[in-house]
């Protein structure tokens, strides 16, 4: 995490009202996680306590405190991507440890389910041979 990339988005905020989540969004975008040196940052520039700051990382699912150990895919387990065989889809990655599987619950595709995310990008009509190599292609 250099401290140019972080000034920078804090700048990128500054004088925002509600700039909190926004400002975790773009750090954990930048740097895959929200760590301790950035919660600090984060906390002086909005002048709010450590712990506040470290309550919404904590409480949403989208920031990580350490960065990922393997490559995320969040798959969709909402009621349209089960109805269209999602759960059977998530079965055939059982025991798989090359990247780490998030359940989210709707990604709005649900036309086109089942869908995942990788990063910012969108993978929809899944079948076994697409996820597989979507594993492929990020592990």
């Amino acid at each position: 995490m250099t401290p140019t990339e972080l000034d920078r988005i804090l700048a990128a905020h500054a004088g925002r009202e509600g700039a909190l989540l926004p400002i975790l969004h773009d750090v954990q975008a930048a740097f895959g996680h929200v760590g301790e040196e950035a919660v600090r940052a984060i906390a002086a520039a909005l002048n709010l306590s450590r712990a506040e700051v470290h309550g919404v990382v904590s409480f949403y699912h989208d920031f990580h405190e350490t960065p990922a150990p393997r490559p995320v895919i969040k798959l969709c387990r909402a009621e349209s991507c089960q109805a269209r065989g999602g759960e059977a889809l998530a079965a055939t990655l059982a025991g798989e440890t090359r990247v780490t599987i998030e359940p989210v619950y709707c990604l709005g595709l649900c036309s086109v389910g089942p869908n995942a995310m990788v990063g910012d990008g969108l993978h929809a009509r899944l079948d076994a041979a697409r996820l597989s190599a979507l594993v492929e292609s990020v592990a």
